[in-house]
């Protein structure tokens, strides 16, 4: 019996399933996924906030787990699905590990380095560029992370204002 090929979309919706994870933990809801010969082989979503660690990363979570999977720090043949555009951080890492594809959700306009604010993954003096996929389930992705903020802000706010009337 063969095993069905799953497309982008599918691996996409597995990578909100972690962006979910993370935001029940109380952080930036992205999540990723990397796929080598049609399975999972490693997963991660942002832990910045509590571990208090800046490289934290979905990307950089699921890389270092995968580089465990494969027992090596080459992810030769390996796709990542990431929901939002990753960080010039992420994209040195991902042009370091060979990872051989990024698929992404939504852009990043801030720091996004996969095309949106610079394209690093495909800087031709780099001694690897990776094939890029954006904009899956961009609509879904971009929306998670716009009302995870617009929740914060107004938490922030109303703290501020609870801190206010105590004085």
């Amino acid at each position: 019996m063969t095993q069905p090929i799953f497309d982008d979309e599918y691996w996409m919706h597995e990578a909100l399933k972690l962006a979910n994870k993370a935001e029940s933990e109380g952080e930036i809801p992205v999540g990723a996924i990397i796929v080598k010969d049609n399975k999972v082989i490693a997963t991660g979503w942002n832990r910045s906030i509590n571990t208090h660690d800046p490289s934290a990363h979905a990307e950089m979570l699921a890389i270092r787990e995968a580089g465990k999977v494969l027992e090596n720090y080459r992810m030769l043949g390996c796709t990542l699905y990431v929901t939002l555009e990753p960080c010039f951080m992420c994209a040195g890492l991902l042009v370091h590990s060979r990872i051989e594809r990024l698929v992404f959700g939504a852009d990043d306009l801030k720091t996004g380095s996969a095309g949106s604010l610079m394209n690093l993954v495909k800087h031709p003096d780099l001694n690897h560029q990776l094939d890029v996929t954006s904009g899956v389930l961009a609509e879904r992705c971009g929306n998670k992370l716009s009302h995870f903020f617009k929740r914060r802000r107004k938490e922030i706010k109303a703290k501020k204002k609870a801190q206010r009337n105590n004085i």
